[in-house]
């Protein structure tokens, strides 16, 4: 490398990305390429953002499928005048670094950061142009102290609340997190005991609150299966609650309401009995002395299930009768009260009214059972008292109310506004809408992630920690020996703390916060890793925000993007920004699978190394492989037999550009009998790849990218050692070649377009600060047609050519084909007939 950053002009004969790639590498890192000036307004911004890793310990070739086609986005908008800012950072609490270290009896702060060190190098491997200078790592105190410092602003408005919630608890080792509990029986990851559901107190987010803005997906452009799975999650529902009523009997008086939620008040007289979670607060006092045993056995089975599992529909349904019943309000009907596990205290009031006629869960426990099963809704052309096989869930127009006191007859829908109009009236029912979306529970019971900075105190009850003793660290002494508690519950240096307001003895908040806080304002800190005045700094926010592009992952629907978008929202409405969406554009990649169609993981034994491919192939060749394995939002398993193909493209394109006048040993130059033509067709077909690679390049279309430069190359490869060679075409060909290929493979790129200026004796300037070229309209509207040419009447070739040649120029180029001059076999033909320019038919006698 010269001083001024040129390669050096001795020729490397080989392509030898092995001594390129690291070159260069260090040789932008040397001049800061790819930072970011923040500040620059001169140009129009694009932020660029893709899922930070989890800091696991490898990067294996699924995170070079999500990163290197960012990348060379990240490239592309950058060759087209954008002052793009492409920032990375680690996810780095969590559950596998406080199980590495009780596993390696290491500090999980060791395990993850040496695992961070080595993903860096990684990274940097991939030649990806990352602002490392805008790295976060979230376990860092400078970062979790904002996270606790954005609970403390959500806790005074009275978005963050501390309420009983039900936990995973295994008698061994107390409170897990979901991904402790393993296997269809639910069992502990640890010591294998069963696992129970506990009441615990925590701590909540109200994400309830903008269930109906998170519906509003009119200013961002994201998938439609992802919006669909963020409605289905969020599921909104209009309908009306209606009020039931205990009925007295020789236990109890009676009069307790059930609330229930109803989408058809309209199958209300349908209602043959009341189902109540085994949960719900009421399922104690109705239960009569002679049904407690069987209750409170199923209450606690119930326990043990997932949600899961309690909501199939392909399990056999299970209940216990309380031995109470219910007062229908239409009616005044009694009916008897049952618990049943798939009806689930989290969703709706956790009691329902089951209408066994119409709803097909309501129907097999009915039939099981021996409940009483009536219709009350009935298409234009059934029988009130048709029978029922299964039940008649349709809603359909013209549906009638059947069986209904006085509302039968009337159009279900009118029907069951005049019944909810009826029963409003006597405050027995009301209009409502329910959510399937449940608030956020943010509490864990482990230590390896951000306290939540609360304090309890029995005199002054709950107490924010102040803002100036923000962070509170976890400590770095941790005992994981024992059972059955948060590591930080036996840290009494942690634990007894002075109540901050009233200074008398109290006890620190011990639950650390749900990782997918981190994860929901991290591109906001990445503007300002090192500020001290806040969370963000507002300006830098105002500038850059939202994020113009984001790609991960479509299996993070409904947790990491759903939440991203809610704290967003909150961080607008306590006055952080002034945003209300995170980011515009989306787009999810597919995934690589192993190569036995699994999913990659060490414990399967199929995850590919990118490090092994790098070595054998370069980063170039691995990067170009991903991107040609197919359409990028589709994934599959991974394959490496195609590899090979790629790197001999790149050779190819290493060929064309420093030997563009030489041919290998037994590979005869291609006759061109019109230079002209030939030149004109080689840059018409540059110009028609720039415009389609360009087009590839902002659809996020990188396999057809790298298919159409394959072919720009080989027609290179065609004309190499012919007149066209060196011509003026071939230079611009060339010239455009490297440029599109710049952003994609960008070692190759940079060192042939070294060698180039060098050899014009033109100063250095690096290809990726190159503008991206424009396409010439002329050329790629220039018409060509295919030339069938026969010999005596049978086909012998086909070529392309201009539209509008002259006879003569036709000629010219057809009699210097290669197949043209075997089938005339040297001779001259006799005749030359043209078919209005559609076909050519050479004509030789005897």
């Amino acid at each position: 490398m010269t001083e001024s950053g040129t390669a050096d002009r001795t020729r490397i004969e080989r392509y030898e990305p092995t001594a390129i790639e690291p070159r260069w590498q260090a040789r932008w890192a040397e001049l800061g390429l790819h930072r970011t000036n923040l500040h620059d307004a001169s140009r129009p911004k694009f932020y660029l953002l893709t899922m930070y890793p989890y800091p696991s310990g490898d990067i294996h070739i699924g995170h070079w499928y999500v990163k290197t086609p960012t990348d060379a986005l990240a490239r592309f908008r950058r060759m087209h005048g954008y002052n793009v800012f492409f920032p990375i950072g680690f996810d780095a609490f969590g559950l596998p670094a406080e199980n590495a270290a009780i596993a390696r009896d290491i500090h999980p702060r060791e395990w993850t950061m040496a695992n961070i060190d080595n993903m860096r190098r990684q990274l940097r491997l991939m030649g990806a142009t990352f602002d490392w200078d805008s790295e976060v790592v979230t376990s860092d105190p400078d970062y979790y102290r904002w996270n606790q410092w954005l609970f403390l602003r959500f806790l005074e408005a009275g978005l963050a609340y501390r309420t009983t919630a039900a936990v995973d608890w295994c008698p061994n080792d107390g409170t897990l997190a979901r991904e402790q509990v393993e296997g269809t029986d639910r069992r502990c990851w640890r010591c294998g005991a069963r696992v129970e559901k506990r009441d615990l107190e925590q701590w909540f987010l109200r994400t309830t609150k903008y269930a109906d803005e998170l519906l509003d997906f009119s200013g961002i452009d994201w998938p439609e299966p992802i919006r669909i799975m963020q409605t289905n999650w969020i599921g909104r529902s209009e309908g009306a609650e209606i009020i039931f009523s205990t009925a007295p009997d020789e236990q109890q008086a009676g009069g307790d309401e059930l609330r229930v939620f109803t989408t058809r008040p309209d199958t209300l007289f349908g209602a043959t009995f009341m189902v109540l979670a085994p949960e719900h607060a009421l399922v104690e006092k109705l239960t009569h002395p002679a049904r407690r045993a069987e209750v409170e056995a199923y209450v606690a089975r119930a326990g043990t299930e997932t949600e899961i599992e309690r909501l199939s529909t392909e399990r056999e349904k299970t209940g216990v009768a309380l031995g109470a019943e219910a007062i229908n309000p239409v009616n005044g009907e009694r009916i008897p009260i049952w618990i049943a596990d798939y009806v689930l205290s989290g969703y709706g009031t956790g009691a329902i009214m089951a209408v066994p006629a119409h709803d097909e869960r309501d129907f097999a426990f009915a039939r099981k059972f021996g409940l009483p099963i009536r219709r009350v809704v009935a298409a234009p052309d059934t029988a009130d008292d048709a029978a029922l096989e299964s039940a008649y869930v349709a809603h359909a127009a013209g549906e009638r109310m059947v069986n209904s006191g006085r509302f039968t007859g009337l159009p279900a829908d009118e029907g069951g506004r005049a019944i909810v109009e009826t029963l409003a009236a006597d405050g027995r029912a009301k209009p409502a809408v329910t959510y399937r979306l449940r608030d956020w529970l943010i509490s864990r019971q482990r230590y390896w992630g951000t306290p939540i900075p609360v304090i309890h105190c029995d005199v002054c009850g709950i107490v924010p920690v102040p803002d100036a003793d923000l962070p509170v660290l976890l400590p770095e002494t941790v005992d994981y020996r024992g059972s059955g508690e948060n590591p930080l519950q036996r840290d009494r240096a942690f634990v007894d703390v002075a109540c901050p307001r009233c200074g008398g003895a109290a006890r620190r908040e011990t639950d650390t916060m749900d990782t997918f806080m981190d994860s929901s304002w991290y591109w906001y800190r990445y503007l300002s890793p090192h500020f001290d005045g806040g969370p963000v700094d507002r300006a830098m926010v105002d500038r850059w925000n939202p994020v113009d592009q984001y790609t991960g992952g479509a299996e993070h629907a409904v947790m990491h993007l759903l939440y991203s978008r809610f704290f967003t929202k909150a961080m607008a409405d306590v006055g952080i920004i002034g945003e209300r969406e995170p980011f515009k554009r989306l787009f999810n990649q597919g995934q690589v699978l192993g190569i036995d169609g699994e999913r990659m993981s060490k414990s399967r034994g199929n995850v590919q190394d990118p490090d092994e491919l790098v070595a054998r192939y370069g980063a170039d060749t691995v990067r170009l492989f991903l991107m040609f394995m197919g359409p990028w939002d589709q994934g599959g398993p991974w394959n490496p037999t195609g590899i090979g193909g790629v790197h001999r493209f790149l050779n190819r394109v290493w060929t064309v550009t420093l030997e563009p006048h030489g041919r290998a040993a037994g590979d005869p130059a291609e006759v061109v009998g019109d230079v002209g033509a030939a030149g004109r067709e080689l840059r018409i077909a540059a110009h028609r790849t720039l415009q389609a690679v360009s087009a590839d390049y902002e659809g996020l279309r990188f396999n057809t990218m790298v298919a159409k430069l394959m072919e720009l190359t080989n027609l290179l490869m065609r004309y190499r050692g012919t007149a066209v060679a060196g011509s003026a075409d071939w230079d611009e060909a060339v010239r455009l070649l490297l440029l599109m290929l710049a952003p994609s493979a960008p070692h190759i790129a940079e060192e042939l377009w070294s060698r180039r200026v060098a050899a014009a004796g033109e100063p250095w300037r690096s290809i990726h600060a190159e503008r991206w070229p424009e396409w010439d309209a002329a050329l790629v509207a220039a018409r060509t047609v295919e030339l069938p040419i026969q010999v005596n009447g049978k086909l012998r070739d086909k070529v392309e050519l201009p539209a509008g040649l002259s006879q003569d120029e036709i000629e010219r180029i057809v009699l210097a084909r290669e197949k043209v001059q075997a089938a005339l076999g040297g001779k001259a033909p006799d005749k030359v007939i043209h078919v209005g320019g559609r076909l050519v038919n050479l004509v030789i006698r005897g």
